[in-house]
């Protein structure tokens, strides 16, 4: 009879333990299944959720069929669940459930460009910022002495002081990180281009080089004018003559500006107009880009004093007053 009984007891053992085994191999494949995606599909970990609803909600999406064995795994094998990141996911077909698993606690979250071009105006990036999608807006409402002061610039024009570039963001992420990404690399920059400069520039301030960089960017964006336009202007202001350059009278016409200069416009007296003052403008015209700094601080040595451009996105450059009246009756005048 006991020896029956110890029999009973062990095989009872056998398949209770084969039970476990088969179930413990259950739940493994459970976890490790494919997603049930055809195609890439985003899904948004959302701020403050738990493990466990995260994983319901993809039972729910139909991503997962068995939210439960995640569950299991959570409170049998906690150190297998990592820390959720807030962010969106990229989720794949034929990825596993532990994939994805890993995937929504690592930093591969979806990001999106945006794309700051050379010569743009602080007031166009702005607006670029207020677009771009899934982007939080911090600073919609504030002017923009408010935003430099947010970015601990307080009293600095913002104008020039952002690095054009393209740059990348993330769901959680504001219109603040942008412009300080923008503003930190602007200045290591100049920095770094301020150090490699020429003895003998006609300015003598890193801030100078930047107003002077976007007055090259916006005059051209041929790479190979940018040192050329920087030795023209140079060799104005040694010799006492005015920048008068086109991109410095729209500035200070602001928003009256509308495709055209007359030569009412020329003739205006703005803190702007090279035409009219001496020197540089007060402030940067728009965002230079590195080539136009680098020009800024080793402008091309040479003897032309004048350029008109052709019509092409190009420059015909000049030495002398008469040689370029010829120059504008030929691109700007017949034109």
């Amino acid at each position: 009879m006991v020896k029956r009984l110890l029999a009973a007891v062990g095989v009872l053992i056998v398949l209770g333990a084969a039970a476990a085994v088969g179930g413990y191999v259950y739940w493994q494949s459970r976890l490790e299944a494919p997603l049930a995606l055809d195609e890439p599909t985003l899904y948004q970990v959302p701020a403050g959720a738990g493990f466990n609803q995260v994983v319901g909600e993809l039972e729910a999406q139909g991503v997962i069929s068995d939210a439960w064995a995640f569950q299991l795994m959570a409170r049998l094998e906690p150190a297998r669940v990592p820390q959720l990141r807030v962010g969106e996911y990229q989720l794949m077909p034929g990825m596993s459930g532990l994939e994805m698993v890993a995937l929504l606690g690592s930093n591969n979250v979806v990001t999106y460009p945006l794309t700051i071009p050379e010569g743009w105006s602080f007031r166009q990036m702005r607006e670029l910022l207020g677009a771009a999608p899934k982007l939080e807006q911090r600073t919609a409402e504030l002017s923009d002495g408010e935003v430099m002061a947010l970015l601990g610039r307080e009293d600095t024009f913002p104008e020039g002081w952002f690095f054009p570039d393209t740059y990348r963001y993330h769901l959680g992420m504001s219109d603040v990180d942008i412009l300080r990404q923008s503003l930190t690399r602007m200045e290591r920059i100049l920095e770094e281009v301020w150090e490699g400069r020429d003895d003998d520039l006609t300015i003598d301030t890193p801030y100078e080089a930047l107003i002077m960089a976007s007055l090259i960017e916006r005059e051209t964006g041929a790479p190979e004018e940018r040192r050329e336009i920087a030795g023209v202007f140079k060799r104005r202001m040694e010799q006492g003559m005015r920048l008068q350059t086109d991109p410095t009278i729209i500035y200070g016409m602001g928003e009256r500006y509308e495709g055209r200069i007359t030569r009412a416009d020329i003739r205006e007296a703005t803190a702007y107009n090279t035409y009219v003052i001496d020197g540089l403008p007060p402030t940067p015209i728009a965002m230079p880009g590195r080539a136009a700094l680098e020009a800024a601080v080793n402008p091309l040595p040479g003897e032309t004093l004048y350029f008109v451009s052709r019509g092409d996105g190009t420059h015909h450059f000049s030495r002398t007053l008469r040689e370029h009246n010829n120059a504008v009756n030929r691109y700007i005048r017949n034109r």
